[in-house]
């Protein structure tokens, strides 16, 4: 069956691909811009935001049926961005060291290395209430915290950022500098990520390798175990 979007009184039929392609092409600039906020690093920000949308792929019934996908893509982004675990590729570097990568001013350097600085939740906090303007419960609800904490994460994130960079404590200037950081970072094409089919392909290839991976383990328990069972009778 496909994928059903309502466009205002129209109802259009889309193949779950072709859903996917709508979505990925809607959400991929802004979340490119948001996700650079968070790591500081444009080859880092391309990596979250595709393995995002692989994991939307893999999952692609949930996220069709959420009522919001464009945030769960983003909520799964930003977790990629802010773990402690992540690892771009040295493909993703060397491309990020070269001269088609525009050089940060001296103004991007300072706002990068004090949201940088923060501790994840609030830098994430700080994204969402003053970056891409969502208000305090909203903000809330997409951090999993009560309102009361994510009012006390936003204060301290700007005040934090406001020592760090004095000339950033008005939060209307900190807002624009957020935009235009992140614009000036993301509006070449290297900031371009990969072809929503490619990352399908991507996704699938790895639901295999998992698959397999998963399947050759349990042949292995299974091996042992009977190795472990005709042990114990010889004995």
């Amino acid at each position: 069956m496909g994928f059903v979007e309502r466009m205002g009184d129209e109802v259009t039929s889309l193949t779950p691909e072709e859903a996917f392609d709508a979505l990925y092409a809607s959400c991929v600039p802004t979340l490119v811009r948001q996700t650079y906020l968070l790591t500081g690093r444009l080859g880092v920000a391309l990596e979250c935001v595709e393995r995002a949308f692989r994991d939307a792929w893999h999952r692609w019934p949930e996220v069709a049926l959420d009522p919001d996908p464009p945030s769960w893509v983003r909520a799964v982004a930003h977790d990629h961005a802010l773990s402690p675990w992540r690892r771009s590729r040295r493909r993703r570097r060397r491309r990020e060291h070269g001269r088609t990568v525009p050089r940060a001013t001296r103004a991007d350097r300072a706002l990068l290395a004090a949201l940088r600085d923060l501790p994840p939740l609030h830098r994430r906090t700080l994204l969402l209430y003053d970056g891409l303007g969502l208000d305090l419960p909203e903000t809330a609800a997409e951090t999993e915290a009560s309102t009361a904490a994510t009012a006390s994460r936003l204060c301290r994130a700007r005040e934090a950022v406001a020592v760090r960079v004095p000339d950033l404590a008005d939060p209307e200037t900190l807002r624009r500098r957020m935009a235009e950081t992140a614009h000036a970072a993301t509006s070449t094409a290297l900031a371009r990520p990969a072809r929503p089919a490619v990352i399908r392909r991507r996704a699938e290839r790895l639901a295999r390798w998992w698959t397999a991976a998963a399947a050759g383990a349990t042949a292995v328990v299974g091996v042992l175990v009977l190795a472990g069972l005709v042990t114990a009778t010889t004995r």
